[in-house]
């Protein structure tokens, strides 16, 4: 074989294996989650914005969420491989071993860890109690109760507080209305995907849907979305009149924003169908940055 042959073989093989670690720590999703956190972070700084701050930020978080993320598959790898969504994923289809998955785990842990520590103590707190939660709690707990949703919810919705605390030092008023709105919106949002993909949930045995009697999806699956979706308004009134108060346009906006929500979950509710719960879940793909954005200019 050829030395030009051989290089190329290797370049594919290490194209490989940087892909199968992007897939391992879910980086789209990770992304999202710590720039949602960057954006809370902008919220609060305002003029007293750091940039070395804002980058232990983004780095830690980055690194403490990929960690959950590959934790998470290693611990799903039997379940992984029964759904047509995840059996390409690098450990259910053996391309991986679960040793090297936790190795990278760890490594990005440990690291993601001691930049959050760095901006302070609280910070890294948060960061490794959401990476506990998820990995060693919710995961497993998928497979035995609904009740996972809600406690996935927790660290899903940390990102924002521990953006709220890299400025404060400590809790606030408004870094707890921010964890209560990314909680919120994690239910519509989490039960769109879900509904989209019950059958490939079932088949592994997850329990992340309400259900009848007759096993099918709970009918007022939609009204649940739309109550979790208009319980963010009262949430947002409380951080307004509580002390952190925007320009009216831009608190308009996110109660507009909020009642749009609102109303994609009733119509999963009047329409169950795949269509209904495509709008919802592109919907809120949209909101949480938006609301951010409008907290920022506000």
């Amino acid at each position: 074989m050829s030395k030009a042959i051989t290089n190329k073989l290797k370049a594919g093989i290490q194209i490989s294996k940087f892909w199968d670690y992007y897939l391992l720590a879910k980086f789209r999703l990770s992304l999202m989650v710590v720039i949602s956190s960057v954006l809370a972070y902008m919220v609060v700084a305002g003029s007293a914005f750091n940039f070395i701050t804002m980058a232990l930020l983004f780095i830690g978080g980055l690194a403490v969420t990929c960690a959950a993320n590959g934790i998470n598959q290693v611990l799903e790898k039997e379940f992984d491989m029964m759904m047509e969504r995840t059996k390409y994923r690098p450990l259910a289809s053996n391309r991986m071993r679960s040793s090297e998955a936790v190795l990278f785990s760890g490594l990005l842990l440990v690291t993601g860890t001691i930049c959050l520590s760095l901006i302070n103590p609280l910070s890294g707190f948060f960061g490794m109690a959401s990476f506990i939660l998820y990995a060693f709690v919710y995961t497993p707990l998928k497979r035995y109760s609904t009740i996972s949703v809600a406690i996935g919810a927790i660290p899903g919705a940390l990102p924002l507080l521990i953006g709220t605390i890299a400025h404060e030092g400590t809790i606030t008023i408004f870094g707890v209305c921010l964890f209560m709105i990314q909680f919120l919106w994690q239910f519509p949002h989490f039960w769109a995907i879900s509904f989209l993909a019950f059958d490939d949930y079932d088949k592994a045995g997850f329990k992340l849907l309400p259900k009848g009697k007759d096993g099918a999806i709970d009918k007022n699956l939609g009204f649940y979305s739309a109550i979790y979706s208009l319980l963010i308004i009262p949430v947002v009134l409380w951080a307004h009149f509580a002390g952190f108060q925007i320009h009216i346009f831009a608190l308009v906006g996110i109660i507009i924003m909020t009642i749009i929500y609102t109303a994609l979950g009733l119509k999963l509710q009047t329409k169950p169908s795949r269509q209904s719960a495509l709008s919802l879940m592109f919907f809120s793909f949209f909101y949480l940055p938006i609301v951010l954005i409008l907290y920022l200019i506000g």
